[in-house]
């Protein structure tokens, strides 16, 4: 069965695979050297004894009592002592028929050697056995003994018991297992402490939880409209999103920017200043040939200090173009809302004069409304083709009217309908701000009149706006079409900045002229495409 790993947190399944490193290593190990520490102790414990049996045998007082009945009895009290010495299990001397001359136990001296495994020693070659003797199952070496002319006169047993043999085994199996165990308990406190330490970086997320929020965070940077690109502090590019991508092949720029240096891959690109001063910079435009973008650039900071960029971007076109769809809405609204307050109050003027019963008066001025409407309407729709161009005009026309001036509108030629519809929406841009401008100029003037003019021919427009307003200071004319720039007050200053931004579109021309006193007059002119002479 599977097991969920929602159900064990990030500390418990790093310590539960280190225990089980452990467990497993320890099974390795004393699978690995059980069986060479066995060698190792037995080897020792035979080079211990076969070293104390030549020792036995070289000693003047075993010789001298092999030889000597006499001196015979000396031969128990010195093996006695050196096996209490040597910590051996027992020293035992024979004679050349087998017959202990010592024995741990003193009633079995004078009797025969038991085990027999002496074959060999009697017959003068040294070896290590293991048998059976009077005190148990023995690991014991025989050494020959010899006399000053040569000629062997016994030999000596040196034995440690079996039991004895494997417990050494298992004391030094128990150091390397006590080592082990050591080593678990600190590998366990090393694991709960790095499992901590990896939490905290995480901060407190676990994997399952980590792996949700990058898949988000993936969906949601794949989903946004806007260019996404981040870099490290050393300037290289770590993460973009399929709209950036969109927008560097829109740019020209090919190829995986991925790892790329931001420096190469975009040249002279403001990420490089924002790594060195970590400001925030807010729509800065960036300039690409082929294309603008408009740059919002965040750094990133780790413990106060920055560790990398995030830049947000999207094609300033795009966003003019929206801009300006917004303010020819505008456009439009005001308009409409300035023909229907001019309506309403003629509106109020009929019923007042129905109520007051001056049926005379009202037939004379419904009569001058309608006439006044039928010509200004008339000539409106006799010179401008496009309903939409034309209706804004008239709206223009009734504002004009409500803040007490005087429009006019000239021209002896017809503006045909164009042969690219988008054009109508840029024409409405342009006019609008320029009458716009032309209307609050003249407020507070003796005269307040607007001249518009409409001059098509040979595939060109030329439309003038003149005032007789008080002109423009020539400290002011430099600044004219800065963004933001604006003698109206705060919040100001689009008006001119999107006519040179649709005069731009437009592959057209603005001049002006300004005289104190004497007014302005604002000249556009255009390339313009009409159907009519399309179709000749």
């Amino acid at each position: 069965m599977r097991l969920n790993n929602r159900f064990f947190s990030l500390q418990t399944t790093i310590i539960m695979l280190v225990c089980g490193i452990f467990i497993l290593a320890l099974f390795v190990t004393d699978f690995l050297i059980s069986g060479r520490i066995a060698a190792t102790v037995q080897n020792n414990k035979i080079e211990k004894t076969s070293d104390i049996a030549r020792m036995v045998a070289n000693s003047p007082v075993v010789m001298e009592g092999l030889l000597d009945k006499e001196k015979e009895g000396a031969i128990q009290p010195f093996a006695n002592r050196i096996k209490e010495v040597t910590n051996v299990d027992f020293i035992t001397v024979m004679d050349m028929q087998g017959i202990r001359k010592s024995h741990p136990d003193p009633g079995k001296v004078g009797k025969r050697f038991v085990g027999g495994d002496e074959g060999r020693v009697l017959q003068g070659f040294e070896h290590v056995s293991t048998a059976t003797g009077t005190l148990g199952v023995s690991l014991r070496s025989f050494v020959p003994v010899y006399a000053a002319d040569g000629r062997q006169v016994g030999a000596v047993s040196v034995g440690i018991l079996l039991v004895n043999v494997k417990q050494a085994i298992a004391d030094s199996r128990m150091i390397i297992f006590a080592g082990i165990g050591v080593g678990g308990l600190v590998g366990l406190l090393g694991a709960w402490l790095l499992a901590r330490k990896i939490k905290k970086i995480l901060f407190g997320l676990e994997p399952h939880e980590i792996a949700r929020l990058l898949q988000e965070r993936s969906a949601m940077l794949q989903s946004t409209k806007e260019g996404i690109l981040a870099v490290d502090i050393n300037g290289t590019i770590t993460l973009v999103n399929a709209e950036a991508v969109r927008l560097f092949q829109q740019a020209g720029l090919e190829g995986d920017p991925i790892g790329k240096s931001v420096k190469q891959f975009l040249p002279n690109s403001p990420m490089e200043t924002l790594l060195q001063k970590g400001e925030v910079v807010l729509d800065q435009e960036y300039d690409l040939g082929v294309s603008t973008w408009l740059i919002n650039r965040v750094p990133i900071s780790i413990a106060g200090k920055t560790a990398g960029a995030i830049a947000t971007f999207r094609d300033k076109t795009e966003i003019t173009s929206m801009a300006e769809q917004l303010t020819g809405v505008q456009m439009y609204v005001e308009a409409l809302r300035s023909q229907a307050h001019e309506f309403m109050n003629k509106l109020h003027v009929i019923l007042g004069m129905v109520h007051m019963g001056y049926h005379d008066q009202l037939t004379n001025y419904v009569n001058q409304i309608a006439g006044h409407q039928q010509n200004e309407v008339g000539f409106i729709v006799r010179k401008i083709r496009n309903a939409a161009l034309a209706g804004f005009i008239l709206g223009k026309l009734s504002y004009a009217r409500e803040v007490d001036a005087e429009l006019t509108l000239s021209g002896d030629s017809v503006l045909p309908e164009p042969d690219n519809p988008e054009v109508i929406h840029e024409l409405i841009t342009i006019v609008g701000n320029l009458i716009d401008n032309a209307l609050h100029a003249v407020q507070g003037c003796a005269r307040k009149a607007v001249d518009v003019c409409f001059d098509y021919e040979n595939m060109g427009l030329t439309i003038i706006v003149s005032d007789t307003g008080p002109g423009i200071p020539d400290h002011h004319k430099s600044h004219l079409f800065t963004k933001g720039f604006s003698t109206k007050g705060d919040n100001r200053g689009l008006g001119l900045f999107l006519v040179q931004r649709s005069l731009k579109r437009l592959g057209g021309t603005l001049d002006f002229t300004s005289k104190p006193e004497q007014g302005t007059r604002f000249t556009v002119t255009i390339p313009y495409a009409g159907k009519e002479e399309d179709d000749d």
